[in-house]
């Protein structure tokens, strides 16, 4: 089953339940958090509470998507309370970069680059097993949830980004109850949006990189992910597609096990405060930047994969702003 958070067509807002090609509204509740909560509070498992609820009208997604009424499937009253993070080095890629990888010879180790050998790192013990957690992976912070854009919204490029570009994941949404446990609500398809120039100026910049903007959805998987993940991403250009190229995701094509990714992240205790919503992405193997691609602004992202429902579109709308080195002033008390 796939879930979803829609405005319906006086402006309200619902969550929308789908099973195969019927879409309806799940009765008295608006949030996919509370939905959450309710299910926490009642012991049920989210199937059950959304059978508990009810459900009621039915909704067209595809007319509500194009209407710009679906939205971010995650949020909370308080974004501060939402945080987007995320995983990289985490995807076996091709076979010609694992043949390559092999093919190093260990007194050649000190060759390697740093990104290499943490890639090599999670292939060697990125798995858990028995009960115990793999080597921890690259890790990164994105933002809250004022960043989270909603499928169908424009993506912002600050002034100062030297890049735009796509990166096809997918996500992990959690929620974190009273007693400090992560919960899983579901997963979902990502863009987990990046300036790539920057990073490749030196790898020390992959922070900076990282804090944008980003979009998950439109609908959320409930339920296990599966081992292997087919998806297609690309980008649009006055209608047109200028790039195309295939992904894989899902434990069959990664290096590391969902557990372990999630075992680093919420190992924080930060991370485990009650209430809280993790938005949590699990790297990727296809950038359009990789093929010497450079988004303008109006370009068109494009990413699905039939696992995960509705395909996953967001527009670039970069900022022109000429004054990106002006220094931010400081206020002092």
């Amino acid at each position: 089953m796939f879930i979803s958070q829609v405005l319906d067509s006086s402006g309200r807002q619902c969550v929308v339940a789908r099973a195969g090609s019927e879409a309806r509204i799940v009765s008295g509740i608006a949030s996919i958090y509370d939905l959450a909560l309710a299910a926490l509070g009642t012991g049920r498992s989210l199937l059950d509470q959304i059978e508990a609820q009810g459900l009621g009208d039915t909704v067209d997604l595809q007319s509500a998507y194009g209407k710009g009424r679906v939205l971010a499937p995650i949020s909370h009253r308080n974004p501060t309370h939402v945080h987007l993070t995320g995983t990289g080095l985490t995807h076996l890629g091709s076979a010609a970069t694992r043949d390559k990888m092999h093919q190093q010879d260990k007194a050649q180790e000190e060759k390697l680059t740093d990104s290499m050998k943490m890639f090599r790192m999670g292939v060697e013990g990125g798995k858990s097993r028995d009960g115990k957690c793999g080597v921890q992976p690259e890790w990164f912070y994105k933002g809250n949830g004022h960043v989270l854009v909603a499928p169908g919204g424009d993506l912002p490029s600050p002034c100062f980004a030297l890049d735009a570009g796509e990166e096809p994941e997918v996500a992990g949404i959690y929620v974190i109850d009273q007693n400090g446990q992560p919960v899983r609500i579901g997963f979902a398809i990502a863009n987990e949006f990046s300036d790539h120039v920057t990073e490749r100026q030196n790898y020390l910049f992959l922070a900076h990189s990282k804090l944008r903007h980003a979009s998950i959805g439109p609908e959320i998987l409930i339920g296990d992910l599966p081992k292997h993940i087919e998806g297609t991403s690309r980008i649009l250009r006055n209608g047109k597609t200028i790039w195309e190229k295939p992904f894989l995701s899902g434990e069959a094509n990664m290096s590391h096990t969902i557990d372990n990714l999630e075992h680093h992240h919420f190992k924080y205790e930060i991370f485990r405060q009650p209430g809280d919503v993790h938005v949590h992405m699990f790297g990727t193997a296809t950038l359009s930047f990789a093929d010497g691609v450079s988004t303008e602004d109006g370009d068109v992202f494009e990413i699905e994969a039939p696992q995960f429902g509705l395909p996953l579109r967001n527009r670039v709308a970069i900022d022109t702003a000429t004054d990106k080195d002006t220094l931010v002033k400081v206020a002092v008390l």
